[in-house]
């Protein structure tokens, strides 16, 4: 019956799953058109060939698992296809339903991708001291961008925008960890060990990532534990930020006055997604050493990488040098999480570096010395 005592009616909702089943279809599509990142072996000297504590010719090797290949050009193209799948599978993105998130980096302009695939309007919040590059690749990719005045104004503006608006708030802070099917189903973690099957060393001793959301050491973490993998895995953080200080001191509550300076990594407060049960270790990176790391990763590379990934092979080599005076071969594995072209007016400018107060002349010298001879200073 009616709630005012009338004859029953009934609420169909069928006639939506038309549209959901197609979005769906196009995303999955666009991801069988995109062919997996590579795993880049990176040159290492031939100190990384040695005779190891068991007396017995051993190495080791370090690969970059190159994410600047996908479309929007990051490795946020993955968490973007993940939380719109989990969102439009819930139910809660619809034919006629605005997605709005709080970013202004690499995720946002992923998100406006599959916004624009889908057919639905994206909306991007964010601070209104963006740079006006930021808020031209998300709109390149159809998205709208909504400023704020402090950039703490960002969650709740986009939550209330959301209300606002009818929409989604697709929050990828809290959905990360969640959203990626962590048992397999070509997620990167999968995607890495396949990959080195054939190597030398097949099961890397260590994976080093950084943190932004959470969502990707999450699921690397629990993949090696579900797969039973004898691999540590290791958590870069840059200064600033919360999670290294949450990790060492076991409490959540954590926060950091300071906003993190290496784009795409670190956080001022723990996010949802960070799940530090499954790290076996974290290393602070000074943000000198992930600018100088960077830069000298795009030149062994021939092309320029981000500052996150300068904080990844830092963090790498110094695991590296632990394993070379251990005599202990072995694989270890990071990431390349986007390309460094669109940082050319920042972290690749040395006017820009300078301002910011950053001596790169000291961490230029650890790793001239690691490259020498793969001994770690400090």
């Amino acid at each position: 019956m009616t709630a005012g005592g009338g004859a029953s009616a009934v609420v169909d909702h069928r006639g939506s799953r038309a549209w959901v089943d197609t979005a769906i279809r196009l995303i999955e599509a666009d991801a069988t058109r995109s062919a997996d990142t590579h795993l880049l072996r990176f040159p290492l000297p031939e100190w990384a060939r040695f005779v190891g504590a068991d007396g017995l010719p051993t190495g080791i090797d370090l690969y970059l698992k190159d994410e600047s290949t996908h479309i929007t050009g990051s490795l946020k193209h993955r968490l973007a296809r993940s939380l719109f799948l989990y969102a439009l599978c819930n139910g809660w993105i619809t034919e006629t339903t605005p997605v709005i998130e709080a970013s202004s980096g690499s995720t946002a302009v992923s998100e406006a991708y599959f916004a624009a695939l889908v057919g639905v309007p994206f909306v991007a919040v964010m601070p209104r001291s963006t740079s006006s590059a930021k808020v031209a690749l998300i709109e390149r990719q159809g998205g709208r961008c909504h400023f704020v005045d402090r950039p703490g104004e960002v969650y709740a503006a986009a939550a209330g925008l959301a209300d606002e608006l009818g929409g989604h708030f697709i929050d990828q802070f809290t959905m990360a960890e969640r959203a990626t099917d962590w048992r397999g189903n070509n997620n990167i973690a999968e995607s890495i060990y396949s990959q080195l099957a054939l190597e030398a060393h097949p099961v890397p001793t260590w994976i080093v990532v950084g943190a932004g959301t959470g969502g990707t050491s999450a699921t690397i973490g629990r993949y090696i534990r579900y797969r039973g993998h004898p691999t540590w895995l290791c958590v870069v953080d840059p200064e600033n930020s919360a999670f290294a200080p949450a990790y060492a001191s076991g409490d959540g509550g954590t926060v950091s006055a300071v906003g993190s300076r290496i784009e795409g990594i670190g956080r001022p407060r723990v996010e949802p997604s960070f799940v530090s049960q499954v790290i076996d270790t974290m290393l602070t990176v000074p943000d000198a050493a992930s600018v100088a790391t960077a830069r000298l990763v795009g030149d062994t590379l021939g092309r320029r990488v981000g500052p996150s990934t300068g904080t990844n092979v830092w963090g790498a080599f110094r695991l590296i040098a632990e394993m070379v005076a251990q005599g202990r071969g072995g694989s270890v594995v990071t990431l390349l999480c986007d390309g460094g072209d669109r940082y050319a007016d920042t972290y690749f400018d040395d006017d820009w570096v300078a301002t910011q107060g950053l001596d790169l002349t000291p961490p230029r010298a650890v790793l001239d010395e690691f490259v020498a001879s793969g001994r770690w200073r400090g």
